[in-house]
């Protein structure tokens, strides 16, 4: 996946330890500023105070930075996790929501254990384009709410007259500057000087615009120790256990596709279940410090990468920071225009969009770019878990439906009367179908060889298909003698009381092989 041409990634100096440090401790100081009101948001969407979210933030944000997959990555409270949890603090309190993140992380330390995490790689690239492009658009369609003001009832409306036209061009010039920025200074990152300037700017002017402060007030205390007020018995597991399963799933599929793709920005390798564990870990302690839990933060994530953060340093700095916006810098971050938050997050979004996939769309296999667009609209409509499991399941149906039309045969009728099927490509459950039709019992000889040194048994469906056919031979009296077939397919068959004839020719094969190495012998 390409950047975009026009947004521009601070690659860090390498000459100086403390230049890097400038650039990552910076990073993070710009990460930090764009956590507060998309965490302020998400509490609001999930109906728990602010400080739930903000103290998310932090403990899931410095936790997954020390230990995580991924240094670079930005966790933290995310909308994803948030429309899961409204419906779980909304019916039983935010106690339960605390024993439920509690729950949540073991079952994520659980997936780090037995190494799940290295299921992401079978993700595959039209998922993860659409996937980008759904992530994108949802942004984008977040930032949208900024542009509403509640009227005397009490009710959202959008912006009109001169709050509107200074709210845009606020964000435009939060993004030309952040456009613009390092073509002329580099040692700070473009979107930390897009929000001081355009802050500056509407303080010292006294611009009536939305800030940070209209949101909520996130001035608060350290986090304390608790243990979630709930009964600990069986109901209480059957409330929580549901609710664990699906946020500690969608947890890991968001963090696991922001692994991959900052890996791929950077041209780095980060440790998929590693990042599992640590992410469980994190949401363990942050459902015993009142925290609402959470996961990666696509957003956030490419904010840190485009400001130049690349270690680890950089997300420790950003929950530092935070937390340092709660202890004592609350009043002046309050004080910061919404609109400079927007811009930094337009100019996310037109970064994290794949715009290549636009013009590939007409290229690829029509398949694949259905894929994309699915995924892209499943993502918009749903969530991002969602759109991704469905991706896949798609995927997956089309490569078994293209892989069943693959088997093929070569009959050959020798001089003795023996005729010979050679079998070519894979047999599974979906060439099951084609592999019946392929031969014709009734007009064969009386003695028929299946050469298989061509074609592999993928699957039990596979050895089934082969004693079916067996039966059909015997019942009319009729030998068939199997070559190049693996030694378990043979106990099978045997027990079918079928004929198999040990040829000297026939090797040993496994029962199964990696689809690569079929390719590669054929």
């Amino acid at each position: 996946m390409q950047t975009a041409p026009d947004i521009p990634i601070v690659e860090p100096k390498t000459t100086g330890k403390i230049s890097q440090y400038r650039t990552e401790i910076l990073a993070g100081l710009t990460v930090a500023l764009a956590l507060v009101p998309e965490a302020v948001a998400f509490t609001f969407v999930a109906g728990v105070h602010p400080l739930v979210g903000l103290y998310a933030a932090f403990i899931v944000g410095l936790i997954t930075a020390v230990f995580g997959g991924r240094p670079g990555m930005i966790s933290g409270a995310t909308g994803a996790l948030a429309v899961v949890m409204v419906a779980l603090v909304a019916t039983h309190g935010v106690q339960y929501l605390f024993a439920t993140v509690v729950l949540m992380g073991i079952l994520q330390i659980l997936a780090g254990i037995f190494r799940l995490g290295k299921f992401i790689r079978m993700v595959p690239h039209p998922v993860m384009l659409g996937f980008v492009n759904g992530l994108a658009i949802v942004i984008f369609l977040a930032q949208l709410g900024q542009f509403k003001v509640e009227d005397a009832m009490g009710n959202q409306t959008w912006m009109t007259g001169f709050p509107l036209y200074m709210t845009l061009g606020l964000v435009l010039l939060t993004m030309g500057i952040i456009w613009a920025a390092p073509k002329l200074i580099r040692s700070i990152p473009a979107p930390l000087m897009g929000i001081l300037a355009v802050s500056l700017l509407v303080i010292f002017l006294d611009i009536n615009v939305p800030r940070v402060g209209d949101l909520a007030s996130i001035k608060g205390s350290l986090p304390t120790f608790s243990i979630p007020d709930v009964p600990l018995n069986w109901n209480t597991l059957m409330i929580i256990l549901p609710y664990s399963l699906i946020l500690a799933a969608i947890g890991l599929i968001e963090s696991l596709l922001t692994l991959n793709l900052v890996a791929e920005m950077t041209e780095t390798h980060g440790g998929a279940s590693r990042e599992c564990a640590a992410q469980g870990a994190a949401n363990v302690v942050t459902g015993f410090f009142g925290g609402m839990g959470g996961c990666a933060m696509i957003g956030q994530s490419m904010i840190n990468v485009k400001s130049g953060g690349r270690m680890r340093l950089s997300g420790i700095s950003a929950a530092l920071f935070l937390l340092c916006f709660i202890l004592w810098a609350s009043g002046l971050i309050e004080q910061i225009p919404v609109a400079a938050l927007v811009g930094v997050m337009f100019m996310v979004v037109m970064g994290t969009f794949a715009w290549s996939s636009l013009k590939i769309l007409h290229r690829v296999p029509r398949h694949d770019a259905f894929v994309i667009l699915l995924v892209t609209a499943v993502t918009f409509y749903s969530d991002l878990a969602v759109a991704v499991i469905v991706g896949v399941i798609v995927s997956a149906l089309v490569f078994a439906w293209r892989t069943s039309k693959r088997i093929s045969v070569r009959t050959e009728l020798r001089k003795d009367g023996r005729k010979f099927y050679h079998l070519r490509g894979p047999l599974f459950f979906g060439s099951t179908a084609n592999f019946q039709d392929m031969f014709n019992p009734k007009d064969d000889p009386n003695h028929v060889v299946i050469d298989f040194m061509k074609s592999r048994v993928w699957d039990h469906s596979g050895l089934q298909a082969i004693e079916a056919l067996t039966e059909r031979y015997s019942r009319r009296g009729k030998q068939v003698h199997l070559r190049h077939l693996s030694p378990d397919c043979k106990v099978l068959l045997h027990k079918a009381g079928s004929l198999i004839e040990q040829m000297p020719d026939d090797p040993d094969y496994g029962i199964a092989v990696d689809y690569d190495d079929y390719d590669q012998e054929n």
